[in-house]
């Protein structure tokens, strides 16, 4: 993992190298960052989606469970379900790391929705 400023245009990129599930080293890289921190915070949230980490946040994960799953349901199924994540769940554990929830909050999270029958069936 390597990030550098690209003079030319004054913006930062990464450059991140992994390996994949079959075993293959593979390199990607993300540019256009306005500062150091945003391309090391997307590098630190890169390493964690790849390694599959419990620190990740509920926003990556769901970005992982998206790539996953969309896949696998009909389209109108899946829109039912990301809209209601990401209307009704994102907002209140998307920037919260996925070993920091416990059954608390997800308790207090439901019981504050108005529509929890709809949230029930979701989750």
């Amino acid at each position: 993992m390597a990030v550098y400023k690209d003079n030319a245009t004054g913006t930062w990129r990464v450059i991140y190298r992994f390996t994949n599930w079959k075993g293959e080293r593979k390199q990607t890289q993300k540019r256009g960052f306005a500062t150091k921190r945003e391309a090391q915070a997307w590098e630190h949230e890169a390493m964690l989606k790849q390694g599959a980490k419990l620190d990740m946040t509920f926003a990556s994960f769901f970005e992982v469970y998206e790539a996953d799953k969309k896949q696998r349901v009909k389209e109108s199924t899946w829109e039912s379900k990301s809209h209601v994540i990401r209307t009704k769940i994102l907002p209140y554990f998307g920037n919260r790391k996925i070993a920091e929830i416990e059954a608390k909050d997800i308790i207090a999270w439901r019981t504050g929705t108005r529509k929890g029958s709809l949230i029930r069936r979701i989750i």
